[in-house]
């Protein structure tokens, strides 16, 4: 059997190219709820940390930094598989979300802050001399310039989740990854596999093209 028939062989692919879009489509499903938790859940400890109590601002730090240390893997794995021993017992699909969305979280939240305090100290002191409240100064004055900062980075921290979502297969989550592993063993043929990693890269490349762009025009603007 030559190369061409081992990893692109076209008839396995063909074939197996249903079982792959599924699992492409539950791969999305993984990934944008984890991204949008991990923004939600991002910008609340950013703001948090800025603006709560020293103790609470102490909690936050070490949950961002927990968690920004921890592989992914492994926090999937506890998720999943260890804590039924305490009684809570998580589908894989939540188990999957639950993991990104707490690593998400914790890298967003640096990305936040990192945002917000990149704007002039003279932003907070021209809100209160025009006597916003906290909040108002916040949502209308800071995080619109803050989020023009942060959109980069943002943007590079969803397309890590979407290439993390890989590891949801080791739960038996049938994404993409999982689904292109038993399509790779039923036809005892590797070329799923291929299949898999071109459509990761035609969905993953544009995502970084744009990262790309996006750095190029905020950085003119900053200038």
């Amino acid at each position: 059997m030559n190369l061409i028939n081992t990893f692109f062989n076209v008839k396995v692919l063909l074939d197996s190219l249903p079982q792959l879009l599924w699992g492409l489509a539950v791969t999305l499903q993984i990934g944008i709820t984890s991204i949008l938790c991990g923004l939600a859940g991002g910008l609340f400890l950013a703001v948090a940390r800025l603006y709560s109590p020293p103790f609470c601002q102490f909690l936050i730090r070490t949950y961002v930094d927990v968690f920004r240390s921890i592989p992914l893997l492994v926090l999937l794995i506890v998720v999943y598989y260890a804590l039924p021993f305490v009684g809570i017992r998580l589908s894989p699909f939540l188990s999957a979300v639950t993991s990104l969305s707490l690593v998400s979280a914790a890298y967003t939240a640096e990305i936040f802050r990192a945002g917000i305090e990149a704007i002039p100290h003279g932003q907070f002191e021209a809100s209160a001399a025009l006597g916003l409240s906290n909040r108002h100064t916040m949502v209308d004055v800071i995080l619109p310039q803050a989020v023009r900062i942060v959109i980069p980075p943002l943007t590079n921290n969803c397309i890590n989740v979407l290439k993390d979502t890989a590891l949801a297969s080791v739960v038996a989550m049938p994404d993409l990854l999982k689904q292109a592993t038993q399509a790779q063993a039923l036809a005892a043929n590797p070329t799923p596999l291929i299949g898999a990693a071109i459509i990761y890269v035609m969905l993953l490349w544009p995502m970084v093209i744009v990262v790309g762009r996006l750095e190029t025009i905020f950085s003119r603007g900053r200038r």
